[in-house]
């Protein structure tokens, strides 16, 4: 057997032991996946609120002085204090109107008016609606019991988004607090956010990364609260010219699910059967219904053209990292994919704008 050189078992020792790293690396970094995996949408909710609420911070270091810490206390304590109170004040007024639902059913029972002749007249639904009103206003207790399993199916899908919400809830504020946590250290978080974009792209594209990131999430965050109050407008306008009992906390609560990236049809649809069942289907009720459902479903128009203003991107770009974020990503998408897309568009770009190096021809 020929020995082998000793440069040979050198590069062979040197080459396994990279590949023996190499391993080790990837054991540890999916180990690490693993565990972050369960606090991973919430330590990315709080990333994109501490980027969004730090220039805040920056203000109000003029009048409260350099100290980050109090600062930020004081920004996660307001906003908690924004949010609690309309959800305390709307959910004491959801309260003592099931109450009172339940007293006038315990005392007069739930009867319901007979239909008009117009309704039948109505095309595609008229006479099947007719027939089923009818029989809920003569026999109320056998309609139920016809249809008990898609009334339960109604009930548990209620009751589902119903708990989506509050955990919804539950994890903003706590994704806010821990915001504030990253906020107190906001210097430091941006110089290392400016290093790891640095050691990624290199030292001179670096900061412009780590500023278009950080500016695109700000951008979609500010796009989302201003689509919100819109929402909350149209349909608190909607609700305050019908005369909605509690308008303006319905509104503040359709402000808050916009925030929170919820369907405003969990309040909008509640308020038209609510609607429907005290004054009956009529041409007011019919037009109210109708504008109330629209607006409720206005963001899906408002966020293609409200998102990613003020970016140094073309709206296409962030209108399709929007749209295919979400479609991929849920909400997280919605913040995520115009991130990835930008930076993805803007390094392109330099790279087909960096001069070619010359090709220095050796003469024999």
């Amino acid at each position: 057997m020929v020995p082998m050189p000793l440069s040979e078992k050198a590069l062979s020792r040197g080459l396994l032991d990279i590949l023996i790293r190499a391993g080790l690396i990837v054991v540890l970094v999916l180990f690490c996946f693993e565990i972050f995996r369960p606090f991973r949408d919430l330590m990315l909710w709080s990333v994109i609120l501490a980027i969004t609420l730090y220039p805040l911070q920056q203000r109000l270091r003029g009048p409260m002085g350099e100290k980050d810490g109090r600062i930020a206390t004081l920004i996660v304590l307001v906003a908690i204090a924004i949010l609690m109170v309309p959800i305390y004040l709307l959910g004491t007024s959801i309260a003592d109107s099931v109450e009172n639902a339940m007293t006038v059913v315990r005392d007069e029972g739930i009867r319901i008016p007979p239909p008009s002749d117009s309704v039948a007249s109505w095309p595609l639904v008229g006479k099947p609606l007719s027939a089923l009103w009818l029989q809920a206003s003569t026999d109320l207790p056998g309609l139920t019991s016809k249809y008990i399993p898609q009334i339960k199916d109604v009930s548990l899908s209620v009751l589902g988004k119903v708990a989506g919400v509050g955990m919804g809830l539950l994890m903003f504020i706590v994704a806010l607090i821990l915001a504030g946590i990253f906020m107190a250290y906001g210097e430091a978080g941006s110089r290392a956010s400016v290093q790891i974009a640095s050691r990624i792209s290199g030292p001179e594209k670096g900061p412009q990364v780590a500023t278009l990131c950080t500016a695109t999430i700000r951008a979609v965050a500010l796009g989302v609260v201003g689509i919100a109050f819109i929402q909350m407008l149209m349909v608190g306008l909607g609700f305050v010219f019908k005369g909605v009992p509690g308008a303006g906390l319905l509104a503040l609560a359709v402000l808050l699910l916009g925030i929170m990236q919820l369907p405003a049809t969990l309040i909008t649809v509640p308020v038209i059967a609510f609607v429907i069942a005290t004054e009956g289907a009529n041409t007011v009720t019919i037009i109210f219904s109708i504008y109330v459902f629209v607006a409720g479903l206005v963001d899906n128009v408002l966020k293609p053209l409200m998102l990613g203003r003020g970016v140094d991107v073309p709206m296409p770009v962030i209108l399709i990292g929007a749209l295919g974020g979400m479609v991929t990503g849920g909400i997280l998408g919605l913040f995520i994919g115009p991130v990835v897309l930008a930076v993805g568009y803007q390094l392109f770009w330099q790279w087909g704008q960096d001069p070619t190096p010359p090709v220095v021809e050796e003469r024999l």
